[in-house]
């Protein structure tokens, strides 16, 4: 159900298990995982330089695929702390900027999927929150973080207790995500942004990937924020694509990025 290809410098990475709303079981789960390990080895030939995930169908991701899931023996920690929780850190630190499009139900371990990516598209009509309320489960794969901070202690209990969900364009208004749209333009809409950054300077995105998820992790103040630039910028002073973009500028010419 784990679809991965490459072209244009573009991992377009798929769930395709629309009649279960790619629900993940813990197959999927490692079919996913090694489809990220797959385009990052592709990064570090020079072959990918952005990931796009995406899903099939009505849906993004319905979360955990509980379909055939007896409570009496399921091994919760095995499944959430052994398998979701490396394959979303494993996500996060992809080596390259990821984009997701995202419609329908994004819930569970599919709002994870979210939150591990760096820049989240999704219809307006998309479904976000916390359906656990109903199965006597709680809210996992990051959700309590992601509804914490960018909306508050009280609105996230909001969510959570009545199980309401949030539409994309309550969502990307809330702060949750980057941006909204009818659910006919997303996917070719966020392709043709994909396709864009895929021809930009990879290295100067992660630099900015990487201090981004320094503040976020580990709360830099200012100055420190400042440092980290400093640094990175110096670290960018020797690359090719560096001296790619100081040259276009100063010959008033459109920059040849070659991610390098």
């Amino acid at each position: 159900m784990i679809e991965l290809s490459i072209a244009n410098h573009v991992a377009e990475v798929v769930l395709n298990a629309p009649s279960k709303l790619n629900a993940l079981d813990e197959a999927a789960l490692a079919d996913l995982g090694q489809a990220y390990d797959d385009a990052a080895a592709a990064v570090g030939r020079g072959e990918v330089r952005a990931l796009l995930l995406r899903g099939e169908g009505r849906a993004f991701c319905a979360g955990r695929d509980i379909s055939g899931v007896s409570p009496e023996t399921d091994d919760v920690m095995g499944y959430l702390g052994g398998l979701v929780t490396p394959l979303l850190a494993k996500m996060s630190s992809f080596p390259a900027p990821t984009f997701a499009a995202a419609q329908g139900a994004c819930l569970g371990v599919g709002l994870g999927l979210l939150i591990a990516t760096d820049v989240v598209y999704v219809a307006d009509t998309a479904k976000i929150g916390s359906p656990f309320a109903n199965l006597g489960a709680t809210l996992d794969s990051g959700g309590h973080w992601l509804f914490t901070e960018r909306l508050g202690a009280h609105r996230t209990l909001d969510l959570i207790y009545t199980a309401e969900l949030m539409s994309g364009s309550q969502a990307v208004a809330s702060g949750l995500f980057s941006r909204a749209m009818p659910a006919a333009d997303l996917l070719a809409a966020t392709r043709a942004t994909v396709a864009r950054v895929a021809q930009g300077a990879t290295g100067a995105f992660n630099a900015s990937k990487e201090l981004v998820a320094a503040i976020r992790d580990s709360r830099l103040g200012l100055w420190d924020s400042v440092a980290g630039e400093n640094k990175a910028q110096a670290q960018l002073c020797g690359s090719a694509d560096y001296a790619e973009g100081f040259a276009a500028f100063q010959e008033k010419r459109t920059p040849a990025f070659k991610g390098r």
